[in-house]
């Protein structure tokens, strides 16, 4: 526990224990409004279900957002499952950052229909502050605190907060839970965020470029603390510049290009992929072979009784989802 250290919290500028919860946080902040017996009456509880008549844990309609005559987001209709993990790509200044602060409820929409777990977030009460986790883009300074004393305080805010220890070892912390937070590297930093995001065991978890700074190990144990916090019932929406993220994560994934919503599908559906031809190639004597065709496996089997066998040099390939993204954005990459 903290008590000791209570008043340096509050000079770095956190809210202190019995302050209302403040939305421009990489962390949710505690729920005064709600009586203490009804927030510890459920210590080992994994999730409350949503306040609504749907498995849509965010539905938006018509969502519009303008700086004068500058229209940055225009969002026909999104909805996003309960449990679901789903992906928004887009290159810089396509609107991401623009609909996710509106959706996590730190900026406020122009015009349309917009419900997150129940509730439009422009007018979002503190108890829904509390069910929403948030990590955002950009590290805060935790001044001299220990990676270890930041996390048990944030965690003592919560009924049923993840455990120190296995947040620690979850985002790559584990060698630096005694380590002041000044004296991490930047993407160690980025690690915090992430761990703080995660403490309360929200309902929804809004990640911006979360693995930013990761190692390739560290990345991939993100990566299976993501696919548990699925199976445990958590939604995620998620930003990411990585594709291969996208893909191995999201159920779904949807690319933003000029504020508006361009497509929405699996990774594997994305951009009509699945449908798309692949192509196979093969080199003999007499040069460079290419052909397009919808079945390759007979393509390759009618080559293979050309050739009496092994075809020289055979590749098959597939359109990636790095080939439809940058096909989908066009001019706008």
């Amino acid at each position: 526990m903290l008590a000791p250290r209570t008043r340096s919290l509050v000079q770095v500028g956190w809210d202190a224990p019995d302050d209302p919860p403040a939305p421009p946080r990489v962390h949710r902040s505690k729920d005064t409004g709600t009586p203490s017996t009804a927030r510890c009456a459920e210590p080992n509880r994994r999730l409350r279900s949503i306040d609504v008549l749907t498995d849509r844990v965010i539905q938006a309609r018509n969502v519009r957002k303008s700086y004068g005559e500058r229209v940055v987001l225009d969002v026909d209709e999104l909805s996003v499952e309960k449990g679901e993990i789903f992906a928004l790509l887009g290159p810089n200044g396509a609107g991401k950052t623009t609909f996710t602060e509106i959706l996590e409820g730190l900026r406020s929409h122009d015009s349309g229909e917009l419900s997150v777990l129940g509730e439009d977030p422009r007018r979002a009460t503190a108890a829904w502050r509390t069910r929403v986790g948030v990590v955002l883009q950009d590290s805060q300074d935790y001044a001299q605190l220990t990676v270890r004393e930041i996390l048990e305080h944030f965690a003592s805010l919560y009924a049923g907060a993840r455990d120190v220890a296995e947040l620690t070892h979850a985002v790559g912390l584990h060698e630096q839970r005694d380590q002041l937070a000044r004296q991490l590297s930047g993407g160690q930093r980025r690690r915090l965020d992430v761990a703080l995001g995660l403490v309360g065991r929200p309902e929804v978890l809004f990640l911006d470029e979360p693995t930013t700074g990761f190692d390739p190990e560290v990345r991939r144990q993100f990566w299976e603390l993501i696919l548990d916090l699925r199976r445990e019932g958590t939604t995620i929406v998620l930003t990411t510049h990585y594709l291969d993220e996208a893909e191995h994560l999201a159920d779904r994934v949807a690319v933003i290009s000029a504020g508006r919503i361009v497509d929405v599908d699996t990774p594997q559906r994305l951009g009509g992929r699945h449908l798309a031809k692949a192509v196979v190639g093969w080199n003999d004597e007499h040069g460079a072979h290419r052909m397009e065709t919808e079945d390759p496996t007979g393509a390759v089997l009618e080559l293979a009784g050309r050739y009496g066998g092994d075809v020289p040099q055979l590749t098959v390939t597939r359109p990636t989802l790095e080939d439809i993204y940058l096909h989908m954005i066009g001019d706008n990459a």
